[in-house]
């Protein structure tokens, strides 16, 4: 179930919905990629505290993890609002968990704490 809303597609015309499709494929099929095969994807930027304290928490609970950086605060912002607007996620990290995206560091942190990412990883 989707809460937030989402414009329908059929309200997009051939030229909005072409420029969707070019916005930025290689970073999304990167991501997808990574996602399906690794257990665990921390998608970060440079410079960004948060991105190093989801990795320091998955080393600190000895997980292993694909970590794909792109660019920092001022560069590469493009390319990663390919990645919010996949995902409809607006920060970053993005922590994924066997294909679930679990959210940034602290959701990731709750989610050790309460069982999910256990949960997660022990469905696969």
């Amino acid at each position: 179930m989707f809460t937030r809303p989402v414009l329908d597609p059929a309200r997009l015309t051939p030229a909005v919905q072409k420029a969707q499709e070019a916005f930025h494929p290689d970073i999304l099929k990167e991501v997808q990629e990574a996602v399906a095969r690794d257990k665990i994807v921390i998608v970060g930027m440079s410079v960004n505290p948060a991105c190093g304290k989801a990795c320091k928490l998955m080393e600190e609970n000895g997980l292993k993890y694909t970590y794909l950086q792109y660019g920092g605060y001022t560069s590469e912002w493009r390319r990663r609002l390919a990645l919010k607007l996949w995902t409809g996620w607006p920060t970053f990290p993005m922590v994924f968990v066997n294909g679930t995206l679990v959210g940034g560091a602290s959701d990731a942190k709750v989610a050790f704490a309460d069982g999910t990412i256990k949960a997660l990883l022990d469905a696969k």
